[in-house]
């Protein structure tokens, strides 16, 4: 299964190439097949790309309150991102910042991602605000409709278990929706201590 996975980068390359994406790719990675968790993200910010691993630098700070509440471990997830270059945006003064990755720039993206499901095949996928959410278009609304809900999604037809959080960086700039994420992280905990076994 090994060699999937590298097919699986060996695809994202080709990806990058065709559509001249000139930046390091960030990998998923993790436990896998069966993870407890597939933990979907956005893009790779600076860190995770000078790095080469996804979630680290202050998404990993995010990351870490996220499996100390579920009582988890690094180890137990397999962490992956919609996207998996770094998309900028260069300001007037040349300063890099990140940005939201176009529908487009996912789509490019869109089989891998779901290649990368079916390889890992999660308990549960956990998506982080309305990038990776997007990618399931069978879920109605953004995910200020659907957070802290247990859906179901189909992928290559195995139907999965999905479970939508706001993104950790959204919570910076809304101090207000810290109360609704750590609500919706109980209700995670809830379900994946009622599934153990």
């Amino acid at each position: 299964m090994a060699e999937s996975m590298e097919k699986l980068q060996l695809a994202c390359r080709t990806v990058a190439q065709t559509h001249g994406i000139d930046r390091n790719l960030v990998y998923g990675e993790g436990r896998w097949p069966h993870p407890r968790i597939m933990l979907i993200g956005e893009a790779p910010g600076a860190q995770e790309e000078q790095q080469g691993h996804p979630f680290v630098g202050k998404a990993g700070k995010n990351l870490d309150h996220f499996i100390q509440v579920l009582a988890l471990r690094r180890e137990d997830l397999y962490i992956t991102n919609t996207v998996k270059f770094r998309p900028i945006r260069v300001s007037s003064k040349g300063t890099v910042s990140n940005r939201t990755p176009t529908r487009t720039e996912c789509s490019w993206f869109a089989e891998i991602l779901e290649e990368e499901i079916r390889l890992v095949s999660p308990d549960i996928i956990v998506t982080l605000g309305n990038t990776p959410l997007a990618f399931f278009t069978c879920i109605p609304g953004t995910i200020g409709d659907v957070h802290g809900q247990l859906l179901s999604v189909t992928v290559q037809d195995t139907a999965f278990p999905l479970f939508p959080l706001y993104h950790p960086a959204a919570i910076i700039y809304n101090r207000a929706l810290k109360t609704t994420y750590e609500k919706d992280l109980d209700a995670l905990r809830t379900y994946l201590e009622s599934t153990m076994g």
